[in-house]
């Protein structure tokens, strides 16, 4: 575990991060939560204060999202009404059109995450992903995190970012996507964003783990992008 440790602070920042953002802009009148690829997230049921004030999309692979509605039902957290599971089989349909079958309000704002996605997928892909994003309300957020090319990684994270993707790729599932952060900008910016800026793991250690006494904190090489319609 010593050696994937920083790598897990990464994920709890990521998270924490976007759950911040969340809150925040419900505050601001945000009604709408879209999660593209959201797994086995647990913000709706661990922060039912907020998400009862929220329409909340989550996206992902049919087997993905079968298996947990048929958990959460299980355990007891049954399926809130303002839950829509969106399930998409990203090789054959289009998840934004699936989201507006789900009940997607493009006249209102909303907050849109992905993370953990675009390191596979293609520039194209990517760059479709944002011009689709761009396209609610003014006001939208989207948090979207991206990996850097190696060469920009702190030294010490170098290796184990060579056996994450040699393991990818033995698993049929390549890393194929790396952008510098001017590029990233650059692309949000082609999109038609209004703002967007990044945020570096520079920045997540002075929001989350300052004035630490374990000496814990979080890879290089994920760099989040939040871009404002």
């Amino acid at each position: 575990m010593k050696f994937t440790k920083r790598l897990r602070a990464s994920i709890v920042a990521r998270a924490r991060f976007i759950e911040d953002l969340i809150i925040e802009q419900c505050k601001h009148g945000i009604a709408q939560y879209v999660i593209l690829g959201a797994g086995l997230d647990t913000f709706v049921q661990r922060r039912p204060d907020i998400v009862s004030k929220l329409q909340v999309y989550e996206i992902d692979q049919p087997g993905t999202m079968s298996w947990k509605q048929q958990r959460l039902i299980e355990l007891g957290y049954g399926i809130p009404e303002h839950l829509h599971f969106v399930p998409v089989d990203f090789e054959t349909s289009s998840w934004w059109e699936q989201l507006l079958l789900a009940g997607f309000d493009t006249s209102k704002p909303a907050v849109v995450a992905c993370t953990g996605v675009s390191l596979y997928l293609s520039t194209e892909a990517i760059i479709a992903t944002l011009n689709q994003i761009a396209i609610p309300a003014t006001g939208s957020k989207l948090a979207m995190t991206f990996y850097l090319p190696i060469k920009l990684f702190d030294e010490e994270d170098k290796p184990m970012q060579e056996i994450a993707e040699k393991g990818a790729r033995a698993a049929g599932t390549p890393f194929v996507s790396f952008f510098s952060p001017n590029e990233i900008l650059n692309m949000a910016n082609d999109a038609g964003f209004k703002e967007a800026k990044t945020i570096s793991t520079k920045n997540m250690e002075a929001l989350y783990f300052k004035d630490r006494t374990d000496d814990l904190l979080p890879a290089s090489g994920e760099v989040f992008l939040l871009a404002t319609t």
